[in-house]
This record gives structure tokens, C-alpha cells and sequence, in this order.
């Protein structure tokens, strides 16, 4: 008969075991598909002005396989948004366009900004997912570029999205003016932020916003103290995926950038100086091809309905 420490430490490994069995299970086979909508109210706008309803979506890193994931993004268009916010990484395959074509569809006609994400420009590759707690991953010199040059021909050309990648746009949207500045993705260094000044105050010299936001894939607070510098009113990103494996009650393990694991996913506040602009972080809608896993964090969009200030 075994030694009762024997039988505990048995009964201990086959619980740990099975724990961690019902865990992958869940998080590979049921929650990485269980598509959420946070939806915040915001404070922005001037007295009297009309209510904007602002869609955020990052982070498909779609394939061409992922139907269900095509079909709820695309039945988002019945929330009837008056601007899209993208803020990167929507492909994840050599042939993602397609499906990207298929989500985004009935948002033809629905005014946007977006900036892209390394997976907008090179295909995913494996990667041993221990190494995101050593810090940000590492920039590989073996990659298979996508073709972005076919993708900014969708979503400007065709859907009419403004390309914010280190660039400025002003907008009308249902009627209210709004300016809107962005930067390539800083998690590859491709930000230019000093590209943005000369080109923000000669928009601003030409016609007054009632609102600003600034637009960035990756949350570095290098970007998000230049951002706040710069005027924007909100700031949206994405690239964390929340940390995409988040523990009850302690939350993100890791952010692959220097945010605060805080501040990785959802609506929170950044402050530069004496100025704090509200900062909403997408958790994403996907992950990687080769990191199919989701847990204690859903897929998500987001709906921001930005009111008047009382």
C-alpha cells in the first residue's frame, strides 16, 4: 500500500493536472471565441453637441478560416457606429484580407481612421510564449511579408477610412467636426511622432474640432505622453490583447510594451503633466495563429458613446 504522502502528492498532481487539462480546454476550445462588447460613455464633447457613438477594433490577426469571428464583427455594422476606430494587426495570414473583406463589408459608407500593426505588414511565426515575461517579443529578421499595399487600398479606397500612420486627417462625423492623428506601429519603432506637429497646427489653423483623438497600435507611454502633449481629447490602442491569458483577481501577466499591466485592457486614464486624457486599450478580437488561446479574456470591440460635458 503506497504511503499516505505518496497517495497525497498523487492526489495533488492528478488535481493540478486535471486543472490544467479544463483550463487549456477552455481557453483553446470555447473562450477565444466568445466575442464581447464593452460599451463606455465618455464626456467630450462641447454642450449641445450630438452624441457620437465610436466602434473600436483592433487585433483580428485574421485568417481566412475564421468565420465566426468574420460573422460577429461584421453584425457589429447593426450597432449603427458613427466612426470606427482601428487600431491594427488585422491580418494574420497571407490570405487575411479575405476575411477581413467579409467583417468589415457593411461598414462601407461608416467614416473611419485606422493604423497598422507589424501583423498588417509581416505574417505571424511561431513563438515560445514564455519569452513574453523576459519583456516586449523581439523583432525577427526571417519574416514573410503581407501585402499592406492591397490592404490600405481596401480600407481607404473602398471603405473610405482615413490612413492615420504618422499622419493627421480632420473628419465630419454626423455633423461634428473632429480631428484625428495616428502613428505607424511603435512596438516595431516605425512612429514618427515629430512628423505630427507641423501638420496638426496647420489643421488646426484651418478649422476648430470639437474633438481630438489619437490613435496608436501599440500603447508605449512614450507615445501616450506625446499624445496627451499633442491635444488628443482620447487616446485608443490595441496590441496587448489584454495579456490574452489574464489570472482572476490579478489580471495581466504580460503586455508586450511598457504599459502598466493595469492599464492593458479596457478604459482607464492617462495623465502627462497636468493634462489626463481618457485611454481605451482593446483586448482585441483575436491572437495568433499559432497561440489559439484565450483565458479570463474574452474577445472583445468596443462602444464608446461620447456625450456633451455636463
Amino acid at each position: 500500500m503506497p504511503h499516505p504522502l505518496t497517495r497525497a502528492a498523487l492526489t495533488t498532481l492528478g488535481a493540478v493536472g486535471a486543472a490544467g487539462t479544463a483550463a487549456a480546454v477552455w481557453g483553446i476550445g470555447i473562450e477565444r471565441y466568445l466575442f464581447t462588447l464593452r460599451e463606455h460613455q465618455l464626456q467630450l464633447l462641447p454642450a449641445g453637441a450630438r452624441p457620437l457613438r465610436v466602434l473600436h477594433l483592433s487585433d483580428a490577426h485574421m485568417a481566412p478560416w475564421q468565420r465566426r469571428k468574420q460573422r460577429w464583427i461584421a453584425a457589429l455594422a447593426s450597432l449603427k457606429p458613427d466612426l470606427i476606430v482601428n487600431t491594427g494587426d488585422n491580418l494574420g495570414h497571407p490570405l487575411g484580407l479575405d476575411g477581413i473583406r467579409a467583417s468589415f463589408g457593411p461598414f462601407r459608407g461608416t467614416p473611419g481612421v485606422y493604423v497598422h500593426g507589424s501583423n498588417d505588414h509581416v505574417a505571424p511565426s511561431p513563438r515560445n510564449p514564455f519569452k513574453y515575461f523576459l519583456g516586449p517579443s523581439k523583432i525577427k529578421t526571417e519574416t514573410e511579408y503581407l501585402d499592406t499595399d492591397l490592404l490600405d487600398r481596401y480600407l481607404a479606397d473602398e471603405l473610405g477610412w482615413h490612413d492615420l500612420n504618422n499622419s493627421v486627417a480632420a473628419l465630419d462625423v454626423a455633423g461634428t467636426a473632429l480631428h484625428a492623428f495616428g502613428v505607424n506601429d511603435a512596438h516595431r519603432g516605425w512612429d514618427r511622432l515629430g512628423s505630427l506637429v507641423e501638420p496638426l497646427d496647420r489643421m488646426r489653423q484651418t478649422e476648430s474640432a470639437a474633438l481630438t483623438i489619437g490613435v496608436t497600435h501599440a500603447p508605449y507611454r512614450r507615445i501616450l505622453d506625446s499624445f496627451v502633449d499633442l491635444g488628443a481629447d482620447a487616446v485608443f490602442a490595441g496590441h496587448t490583447h489584454g495579456g490574452q491569458v489574464r489570472l482572476p483577481g490579478v489580471g495581466a501577466l504580460v503586455a508586450n510594451c511598457d504599459i502598466p499591466l493595469d492599464q492593458a485592457r479596457g478604459l482607464s486614464t492617462w495623465t502627462r503633466a497636468d493634462r489626463t486624457a481618457p485611454l481605451n486599450v482593446s483586448a482585441g478580437l483575436g491572437h495568433s495563429i499559432y497561440a489559439p488561446v484565450r483565458f479570463a479574456c474574452r474577445p472583445e470591440a468596443t462602444l464608446i458613446t461620447v456625450l456633451p460635458r455636463r
